[in-house]
């Protein structure tokens, strides 16, 4: 048992305690973690301990705990390949005894709420990039995933990038064999297909790309790209 998972319970205990931290006793009866797994080891005291934890004066820091829920939120994103229904939050709390009650992630509001709080969590850490593709553009009052436009309409567009020498090009079509056959058609040589973001909403995802190479156009939907430019693309499989 590591310095980093009795921290992470201690955060986890304060959660579900309202953000108000447990009295060592109360700790050691809700995990099983005994005073002797961390005492002379860790912390001297239990208010060292809990001050480590960023829990003091009988309450978690807010930002300390909302990062915390965010954090085991994001993993769960991870491991369930998308959002977790509430069902499959209280599932992982049954099947995970360290992981937060269902309870607690009211505090970021409904679905749309907690979507919206987890998308700037992932948002600002390079280590879940991954999840980031694994969240709804945006949801609507009744949980529902829209387009940027506000339909609740899914379409299956994707956005494409594609390779001929050194020049990448990326665009948004609703078939990527069709319109790389088209475009096979237009060049001297056959373009590789590199990558491609299912998306709900092509024009807006295709438009992000642009402007964030636009630095980079050389002509049209045509840029020069380097490696670390290709993989940020490919990080994202859906947006």
């Amino acid at each position: 048992m590591d310095r980093d998972f009795i921290l992470n319970e201690i955060r986890r205990a304060a959660a579900e305690n309202g953000g108000g931290v447990l009295s060592r006793a109360k700790f050691q009866e809700a995990t099983g973690i005994t005073e002797a797994v961390w005492r002379g080891k860790f912390w001297l005291g239990w208010a060292e301990a809990s001050a480590a934890a960023g829990v003091q004066s009988g309450q978690m820091n807010e930002a300390h705990e909302a990062d915390f829920l965010l954090m085991r939120l994001a993993r769960l994103t991870r491991e369930r390949g998308h959002f977790p229904t509430s069902a499959e939050t209280r599932m992982a709390r049954m099947q995970d005894k360290t992981f937060p009650n269902d309870k607690v992630f009211d505090r970021f509001g409904a679905k749309a709420g907690r979507v919206a709080a987890l998308r700037r969590f992932v948002s600002e850490r390079e280590e879940f990039a991954d999840v980031l593709s694994l969240l709804p553009a945006a949801i609507d009052d009744r949980g529902t995933p829209q387009t940027a436009n506000g339909s609740t309409e899914l379409g299956d567009g994707f956005v494409y990038m594609m390779k001929l020498g050194k020049a990448y090009k990326i665009g948004r079509t609703f078939s990527v064999p069709r319109r790389h056959r088209e475009i096979a058609l237009e060049l001297p040589e056959k373009p590789d297909v590199v990558h491609t973001v299912r998306t709900d909403d092509p024009d807006g995802i295709e438009a992000y790309w642009h402007r964030r190479f636009e630095s980079k156009r050389t002509n049209g939907e045509w840029f020069a790209l380097d490696a670390a430019d290709v993989k940020a693309f490919k990080r994202r499989k859906f947006m």
